[in-house]
């Protein structure tokens, strides 16, 4: 597992990888299904550091953010011993919390921020203990969107949700089990707060409101002495879609405003002294959006 660290003026940003390796562009074509083989290897800024071998460089990837007032996780990725549809999510084992655990104790952790709440974003809310799904951090509050909450608590509830995605995509929303063992628990324990787009939820830790993948998306600035980073959630799954924003993913609840939202983000953050980071990209996982003709490519930078 690679472990990259930056650092934001005063504060520091680790990721802590969950899964490792390279995914089959196969399953890539599924997630973008208006994309084609031909146009992403057509990509060049792409090969060799994010594709090779017909694979993208893409991973689950949660984030410890250590001001010097907080202590902070940005996503909490798929979570062990959950039931999920998707075979490669299903009861996963890892070391992830252990590896958590080296760089800070859970019960340290005062604060998590979501940029969504899909399967591969809030697995470790909980765990398992004493047959029961327990908030793995039990001193920190939980920050949800509650546009965002409040969809996908109704969406859980609903017989005919399913039926809002294709088969594969909603074995990657998987939304009833996901609400009743990572989100449920964590409302029910009392542990939310809720925050909404735009809000700056503790000092120099601003939302940014990028709808489209969910409702109430956000990606997460980071900004301290002059500097800035900038976690991006699904607003891009794979590093491809800075050069072709318009490719939407199957499991966007709206495509049309995804589309949009991620042409204003990689616009905004162009040619910037912003560090971007994306919650899936493989190592390395952070670069610097330049414009390059008429599109845009990244410039990685190892943490």
């Amino acid at each position: 597992m690679t472990i990259e660290r930056w650092k934001v003026g005063e504060f520091r940003l680790t990721k802590i990888e969950e899964t490792s390796g390279w995914t089959p562009l196969e399953f890539l074509l599924d997630v973008l299904p208006a994309a084609t083989l031909g146009e992403i290897e057509a990509v060049d800024w792409l090969t060799p550091t994010y594709l090779r071998d017909g694979e993208m460089n893409t991973l689950v990837n949660s984030f410890l953010l250590e001001t010097p007032t907080h202590k902070l996780v940005i996503d909490t990725g798929v979570g062990n011993g959950k039931k999920r549809m998707a075979p490669g999510f299903d009861r996963l084992d890892t070391d992830f919390l252990e590896r958590f655990e080296k760089l800070c104790p859970r019960d340290q952790v005062d604060g998590v921020i979501f940029t969504h709440l899909h399967m591969d974003h809030v697995g470790w809310n909980t765990m398992l203990e004493d047959g029961r799904w327990q908030p793995t951090f039990p001193n920190a509050r939980y920050c949800f969107v509650r546009e965002e909450y409040e969809h996908w608590k109704a969406f859980a509830l609903d017989p005919l949700a399913p039926g809002a995605y294709s088969e594969f995509g909603y074995s990657l929303v998987d939304a009833v089990a996901v609400f009743e063992d990572s989100l449920a628990p964590i409302e029910q324990a009392g542990l939310i707060t809720w925050v909404e787009p735009g809000q700056e939820v503790v000092p120099g830790v601003t939302l940014i409101s990028t709808a489209g993948h969910t409702p109430g998306h956000v990606a997460v600035l980071i900004e301290d002495a002059g500097e800035s980073a900038v976690i991006t959630g699904d607003l891009l799954h794979t590093q491809v879609q800075i050069a072709r924003p318009d490719w939407s993913a199957e499991m966007d609840t709206d495509p049309e405003v995804a589309a949009l939202t991620r042409k204003d983000f990689v616009e905004r953050f162009a040619d910037t002294p912003t560090l971007v980071i994306g919650t899936h990209f493989g190592a390395p996982a952070a670069g610097y959006i330049a414009r390059d003709g008429s599109t845009y490519k990244l410039l990685p930078t190892p943490g």
